[in-house]
């Protein structure tokens, strides 16, 4: 009896190994099956993947500079008031608040067309430089102009915007040009990354919005203080020939720097084009999707999340409003000129990195809800010192709390990212719906 039992034990023991080794091997012959087809072999897609990311990101890195650019282009006005732009063009009243404000009128209108063009044509390559270029003209051209002479020798002319007309139409023609690009960017960036990998790339593309206004004012400081009445010209017109000229510099560059998406990408290989195209479809992304760009636009208009999220990005930059009269809070510390650029500095420097820490760790703790309300409630007690004490030391302080709230923006950049990872049609037109509120 005691043999037969373990006769039977030993058989089920064997039976067991069997039924193990037969389900391991079917699961090992369906991986590699998945593998194969997508033509990577097992062993090396993860570092394949890996690499692919790293050469993504360093061209990807440009779009810092390019963006950085942008900021300096719509804002260099916030510094030129400082030496003696309102002056030079007869500017009264309310006047300086309506050219700072009507460059946004383009990007109301603009936005959301333009990104549909991108979804239609799938160039970004081509359409983001492409605008860069046209916003580097018109931002030199507010600027002086220059003349040849006898072939020779460049004599300055009067600028382009000698009143407050001139300047009004310039800056409402920069908003149409500009409209398209923060949207545009942050498209392709969806279009190449996964929904946890967005929200870091996105955070390091508005750090160099938040570098360039501490370090935008330092670039001032050196124009407006060393080339006052050099050619014949105000410093705040050399200032924007200077970074017009960058912008058009720069995009040049662009244009065969900057991908497009994965399917048509041309220095991608073939291999790479299939892992990059494989690792959204991880994602649950598909990244030519089904839909036609009118049917994205249907859909992301009749979306109730959409326009909560547009609320509540309206709201946030309501809050960050002041970054465009920042120099001229800086100015109430009473400080001379290059000192008060200066000062603009360090509060941004302090902001991007409590930013890049801040939208980290929402993004890796999922608690987007508490980083926000953090970051604007130090704003807020920022606001309040600010309009109660003239004391210099607490009101630079303030300066400081106001200024992070960049983090804040970031915060809710990412939230969005990680909750509307729609079709690519859809996508496009919420991105640029939510960016119907002006970016920094």
């Amino acid at each position: 009896m005691e043999t037969i039992g373990s006769g039977r034990i030993w058989s089920d023991l064997r039976l067991e190994v069997w039924y193990m080794t037969t389900l391991n091997d079917a699961k090992a012959t369906e991986s590699l099956n998945d593998n194969l087809s997508s033509g990577i072999p097992s062993h090396s897609r993860n570092d394949l993947e890996r690499r692919l990311l790293r050469k993504l990101d360093l061209r990807m890195s440009i779009i810092i500079v390019l963006y950085a650019l942008n900021f300096v282009d719509r804002t260099n006005a916030s510094s030129a008031r400082l030496a003696g732009f309102e002056q030079d063009l007869h500017l009264q009243g309310n006047q300086y608040a309506t050219i700072l404000s009507i460059v946004y009128v383009g990007y109301i209108f603009m936005q959301v067309p333009a990104n549909m063009v991108l979804h239609w044509l799938q160039r970004p390559s081509i359409l983001i430089p492409g605008t860069m270029v046209i916003w580097g003209l018109v931002s030199t051209l507010a600027g002086p102009s220059i003349s040849v002479v006898h072939g020779y020798v460049l004599w300055p002319c009067p600028g382009a915007t000698k009143n407050y007309t001139g300047i009004l139409l310039a800056r409402l023609f920069l908003g149409f040009v500009e409209g398209p690009f923060f949207p545009g960017i942050v498209y392709l960036i969806s279009g190449w990354y996964k929904r946890d990998e967005i929200a870091v790339r996105t955070t390091l593309v508005v750090c160099g919005s938040v570098l360039a206004s501490g370090f935008g004012a330092v670039f001032a400081s050196g124009i407006l203080t060393g080339m006052q009445g050099k050619l014949g010209q105000a410093a705040w017109r050399q200032e924007t020939l200077i970074s017009g000229g960058a912008s058009i510099q720069v995009a040049i560059c662009a244009f065969f720097i900057l991908p497009d998406f994965p399917h048509n990408t041309k220095w991608l290989t073939p291999e790479e084009r299939e892992l990059a195209i494989s690792h959204l479809r991880e994602d649950g992304i598909d990244e030519l999707g089904k839909q036609t760009t009118m049917q994205g636009l249907r859909d992301a208009v009749c979306d109730w999340k959409v326009w909560w999220l547009a609320v509540a990005l309206f709201s946030q930059f309501v809050a960050l409003s002041f970054i465009i009269y920042f120099p001229t809070i800086v100015a109430t510390l009473r400080y001379d000129l290059t000192n008060t650029l200066l000062l603009c500095t360090p509060p941004w420097v302090f902001s991007t990195i409590v930013a890049f820490v801040i939208s980290r760790y929402s993004d890796k703790t999922r608690k987007h809800f508490t980083f926000l309300f953090f970051s604007n409630a130090l704003a807020g007690v920022g606001f309040i010192i600010s309009i109660c004490t003239m004391n210099t030391a607490a009101r630079y302080f303030s300066i400081f709390l106001m200024a992070q709230i960049s983090a804040a923006y970031m915060v809710i950049w990412g939230w969005i990212n990680n909750i509307l990872s729609e079709e690519p049609a859809k996508r496009a037109v919420t991105i640029a719906l939510h960016q119907e509120n002006p970016p920094m």
